[in-house]
């Protein structure tokens, strides 16, 4: 397969009436997307913005942030994501804090006197992306943009990772990540040269937000294989079903928590006949979940593992891995795809033994440190004797409770055994005797009645150790989420104290 920007190049022999992307049941055609892509392209060239220039693109999904990544990248430019989901105070201090060379938003951003000045003190351009490209912001007279930075490993994209358990912190990826990705992703579905014209062929879905590598990812997969797509402005069963009515794709992407949204509606599995299976990352897939779905609609749930940092997925499931495998291997993620090297060390960096908890590593040319490095992750893993890896928990979110650790994810998954618990999670607050206690918070399953703490506590006391019962179990009404459907850490806190502040 082509790189991105060789693949971005090919579409220019795309048909112009060739449907390209459906959003809000409208599509858009080669025509349309081509004009705006070349419209933007120009303004930034105009004012200066040149290969390898930080571009920041407030990017939601939309047909607008389509063209413009194709602008940018098509051409070199690097991206600078910022996250339209965001308070609009976030978005101008990142904004302020990344300091690119040239900012694209929607004009409703623009109307933001908070957002607008953020850019104003930065002195750059800022076009407004709304159907057409606006001048919004000028950069100051006399000023050019900075000349970038010629490097032999540029950077395509500045991505942020979810900040599932603290700050958002932003990854550069570079082209040899990405393209490496793209390869290992082919490579691990067994996709070959395809010979169809550009925009033809079955329509791909983007369910999650772009602003999320998983979004990203399935944009950028679409666009590489030349593939027209349905854009979904966010995730609902009805137009996740219905994309898949219409378009009767093989395989499509359910995030864990859509997965439970999916089954807990009751979805007619003729809506979703054609699927042949669907991927499921982002966050921790149980085994029990995935044995739900299969035995509801009979198709097969492949996990991914994968990471922001890695551009992507490095280990997974194949359908003909999962015919063959899983009754043998559920919990696994999966093999790790071709071209990447897994390993499990201790706290000193030796590898274990095989079926031994550790920290895993990963080599691949998707990671940032260069094809031969080891970079070790934030996962406890372990890896059997055929090559499947098992996550059992993260190292960074143990609790350690008066010297006995106590894994988040464990407790959690007792709490998901409770008939009227849809979803838990399970954090560690600091305790002057303990050092750290379990605290977990609990959404229930829509309809069903609210169990109180204590039964909840005497449910999970028959499978956990005493230390790894939650000293305290909040309930809301629904967990909040990122834009990847993980649990939102910062606003699960800010909830959290909502609650204990109404009950003091």
């Amino acid at each position: 397969m082509a790189g991105i920007r060789q693949a971005l190049r090919e579409l220019w022999s795309a048909s112009d009436d060739a449907r390209m992307i459906q959003q809000d049941g409208r599509w858009y055609t080669w025509a349309d997307v081509r004009t705006l892509t070349e419209s933007i392209d120009r303004a930034l060239a105009e004012c200066g913005a040149v290969e390898g220039s930080r571009i920041g693109v407030v990017l939601g999904n939309r047909i607008e942030s389509i063209a413009a990544l194709m602008a940018l990248l098509g051409n070199g430019r690097t991206v600078v994501t910022l996250n339209p989901m965001q308070p609009v105070a976030r978005v101008a201090t990142d904004v302020a804090t990344t300091r690119p060379d040239v900012v694209l938003a929607p004009d409703e951003l623009w109307q933001s006197e908070q957002f607008a000045s953020a850019v104003e003190e930065l002195g750059i351009d800022g076009f407004a992306l709304d159907g057409g490209v606006a001048p919004r912001a000028k950069r100051k007279s006399g000023d050019e943009v900075p000349q970038p930075n010629r490097s032999a490993d540029p950077v395509a994209i500045e991505m942020f990772t979810s900040g599932t358990t603290g700050a958002p912190k932003r990854v550069p990826l570079t082209w040899r990540q990405i393209d490496a990705a793209m390869s290992a992703v082919h490579g691990h579905v067994g996709r070959s040269g395809d010979p169809r014209l550009p925009l033809t062929g079955r329509v791909a879905l983007v369910t999650l937000a772009i602003v999320h590598i998983g979004g990203m990812w399935a944009v950028l997969q679409a666009l590489t294989e030349a593939r027209p797509f349905v854009l979904l402005p966010r995730f609902t069963i009805d137009g996740w079903a219905g994309a898949i009515e219409e378009h009767k794709p093989r395989i499509a992407s359910l995030p864990p928590a859509a997965m439970r949204s999916v089954l807990n509606a009751d979805v007619p599995g003729e809506r979703i006949g054609s699927l042949r299976a669907v991927t499921a990352g982002t966050t921790f897939v149980s085994p029990e979940l995935a044995d739900e779905f299969i035995g509801r609609y009979g198709i097969p749930v492949l996990i991914v593992y994968g990471a922001t940092e890695f551009s992507g997925a490095v280990a997974g499931w194949t359908k003909p891995m999962h015919g063959q495998w899983w009754e043998r291997k559920r919990g696994s993620v999966g093999r790790p795809f071709p071209g990447v090297r897994l390993r499990v060390v201790d706290e000193s960096g030796v590898a274990v033994a095989r079926g031994v908890t550790g920290c895993l590593e990963v080599c691949s040319g998707q990671t940032g440190s260069g094809i031969d490095e080891w970079v070790r992750t934030s996962d406890l893993a372990h890896i059997d004797e055929d090559e499947f890896l098992f996550i059992d928990g993260r190292a960074d979110d143990a609790i350690i409770r008066g010297g006995f650790k106590v894994q988040p994810e464990v407790v959690a998954n007792a709490l998901r055994e409770h008939d009227a618990v849809l979803d838990a999670t399970v954090y560690g607050r600091d305790d002057e005797r303990l050092g750290q206690v379990p605290i977990a918070v609990v959404e229930f399953v829509d309809g069903a009645d609210r169990v109180e703490e204590t039964e909840l506590k005497a449910f999970v006391r028959g499978q956990l150790a005493p230390y790894e019962v939650p000293v305290t179990i909040h309930a809301v009404d629904a967990l909040p989420r990122s834009v990847s459907l993980k649990i939102d850490r910062r606003r699960l806190l800010e909830l959290v104290a909502e609650l204990e502040s109404s009950t003091a």
